[in-house]
């Protein structure tokens, strides 16, 4: 099982984000931490500025931005619509 350690950043997106992206949310970082490359979560390497991150989908266009910092541990980094992770550059 994976161990997930949350930035500040992401507490901070995390607080603003709408109910029904937090609901799903807590849905899927469940089945993240039991199997991460799960199929339904499109796990993916981005590219361009943030090319050292990886991102799964949450509903409605949402993305959860994270870092695998070793085999077992996650940093999840920033939570936003897809229009605002193509800004963030970390």
């Amino acid at each position: 099982m994976l161990i997930i350690h949350p930035s500040t950043r992401f507490k901070r997106s995390y607080k603003r984000m709408p109910a029904k992206i937090k609901k799903d949310f807590i849905k899927r970082i469940a089945i993240f931490q039991k199997e991460p490359f799960y199929p339904s979560l499109n796990i993916h390497k981005l590219s361009g500025k943030l090319d050292e991150y990886y991102s799964f989908y949450l509903r409605d266009g949402y993305r959860v931005l994270f870092d695998f910092v070793s085999e077992d541990t996650v940093v999840l980094v920033n939570i936003g619509s897809h229009n605002d992770y193509r800004k963030w550059g970390c």
